[in-house]
């Protein structure tokens, strides 16, 4: 993401308000998404669910969910005409930042195996494989396994 870029990225946390833009970036970037309820219950719960923003157009969202010392990374995606920007980067940034400010060890994610643009960008932040849930994702043809991955945040240890 060119430096320009990245400072007009405003990071602004999602509500219930939000929802319908985030349903429509999710609908379009998943073959099989999230429903609204999970979005709603991931509020409501106290997830925190976090908004990119250019200008006032939502360009990509995640959902990170704090347990005890560790954060999971239950969804980022970014709209389709956004994706190879280096919007998902920032997003993975904040996030991750976010984790570090809550008292997190490390930060946890299951992404698909075919998903190979997901996986380059977790790599190049590190995270590391450390299993796999077998059927975890609907697919076409039955289901597809989850990749689960870890990064130990900067500072800390576990």
């Amino acid at each position: 993401m060119s430096a320009v870029l990245a400072a007009r990225l405003s990071m602004l946390p999602m509500y219930p308000a939000d929802l319908d833009e985030i349903i429509e970036i999710e609908n379009r970037v998943y073959p099989f998404p999230w429903s609204r309820a999970n979005f709603v219950d991931s509020i409501a719960a106290g997830y925190s669910v976090w908004g990119g923003r250019l200008a006032d157009e939502l360009v990509g969202y995640y959902v990170l969910m704090m347990v005890v010392d560790e954060a999971h990374l239950l969804n980022i995606s970014v709209a389709e005409q956004h994706q190879g920007r280096g919007i998902g980067a920032c997003l993975l940034r904040h996030a991750m930042r976010l984790a570090r400010q809550a008292g997190a060890c490390s930060v946890l994610l299951e992404v698909r195996p075919s998903n190979a643009q997901a996986l380059a960008i977790y790599q190049h932040f590190g995270f590391r494989q450390i299993g796999v849930r077998r059927g975890y994702y609907p697919a076409e043809k039955g289901n597809e396994d989850a990749l689960v991955m870890r990064q130990i945040l900067p500072g800390r240890a576990k």
